[in-house]
């Protein structure tokens, strides 16, 4: 890791950065593919769990642009395996920090032109096993970001991630970011992430409102792809290592409840653009894909589609989280906000994904037999 900075340049990249339009749309879909020959390069990137899954995606896709790229992780839930292949790069740059104590961060920040803060506490069982955490991590670690930008001198484009867990039990079959949020009263645990943030959502707007700082808060829903581990619940890697392997799927409840998975090639896309636009600054944003599946059905696809002899097993939310557990019926994105914005459209079909996903963890399985 390099351990200086370059000096600030004296013009904010995104003043000359975009070419798409008034409303930061593409000029067309060939965009989709050659956005990069149209905006600025050499642009400082500071990621926050840059290691981890999606940080590590926003990381390749900044270095494959020309950028720079400085991640921050404390390796947590990330893994230097997802950035190993990056390393080399004189481009790139990691610190292995906690972003809550990092001693760096004032200068990493001066140094960016855009932020991605990414460093969270997620997964439901890691939520579970130690609230305390999450609340430390998701809380104090993004109030201490925003006062850096603040005391930096410097605005920077900002992205602040959230989630669709701030929906909470809002029973509508789909989430638009005017929805009312629904969340239980005190006590349920399983609930300390969306709580904390949504306390990052409100952080993000009142430091963007009194300092005009140039703040997109995303709501992420279900995001997959490679890299994805499911040691902290997350339900597409499960199932693929399960099926791969021939063992039971592991359905918790009786598998009814549907949800919305975007491949994270396609939402680093998004956040890119988001980051990006001017339009977006100071506003909530919905990402994700819009097509929906039970996990039922999630279940019996990936069974069908690794050729898999597994069958599937259904196991109780008590059982498997340690307390009763209740889950929202439904998380689908509304995307209109997004797509007016940036033109954005999912590239990555479901099946498309899952058989990406099925081939490299059949590799990975031949390689430690």
């Amino acid at each position: 890791m390099q351990s200086d900075f370059p000096e600030k340049r004296n013009i904010h990249l995104f003043f000359i950065e975009v070419k798409y339009g008034p409303r930061c749309r593409p000029a067309n879909r060939s965009a989709v593919t050659v956005e990069n020959s149209e905006r600025v390069r050499d642009m400082h990137v500071l990621i926050t769990g840059g290691a981890g899954f999606i940080g590590s995606h926003l990381a390749e896709r900044h270095l494959a642009a020309g950028d720079q790229v400085y991640v921050v992780d404390n390796l947590s839930t990330g893994s230097l395996a997802n950035i190993d292949s990056f390393r080399g790069n004189p481009a790139f740059r990691f610190a292995e920090a906690d972003i809550l104590h990092w001693s760096g961060l004032d200068k990493a920040i001066a140094w960016a032109d855009r932020i991605y803060h990414m460093a969270a506490v997620v997964g439901v069982k890691k939520v579970l096993e130690d609230p305390v955490a999450v609340l430390a991590t998701n809380m104090t670690g993004t109030e201490r970001v925003l006062r850096a930008i603040h005391s930096g001198g410097w605005n920077p484009q900002v992205i602040i991630a959230s989630t669709s867990e701030v929906y909470g039990f809002n029973e509508k079959d789909s989430f638009a970011e005017t929805d009312h949020i629904v969340l239980p009263s005190a006590g349920r645990l399983r609930w300390a992430y969306a709580v904390t943030k949504l306390a990052d959502e409100f952080l993000a707007f009142s430091y963007a409102r009194k300092y005009g700082l140039n703040i997109v808060v995303v709501r992420l829903f279900n995001t997959v792809g490679p890299n994805q581990v499911g040691h902290y619940g997350m339900v597409v890697p499960s199932f693929v290592n399960q099926a791969v392997r021939n063992q039971a799927l592991t359905v918790y409840g009786e598998g009814n409840q549907t949800r919305s998975f975007c491949d994270v090639r396609d939402t680093v896309v998004a956040l890119d653009r988001l980051a990006g636009c001017p339009e977006a600054w100071g506003e909530v944003v919905n990402v994700g894909n819009d097509q929906e599946i039970s996990i039922r059905d999630l279940a019996k696809l990936i069974v069908q589609r690794a050729h898999s002899a597994s069958r599937l097993e259904f196991m109780s939310y008590k059982d498997a989280y340690g307390e009763e557990f209740e889950d929202v019926t439904h998380r689908r994105p509304v995307l209109n906000k997004l797509r007016a914005l940036t033109g954005f459209e999912p590239v990555w079909a479901l099946n498309d994904t899952l058989d990406d996903l099925i081939e490299k963890a059949r590799v990975k399985t031949l390689r430690a037999a």
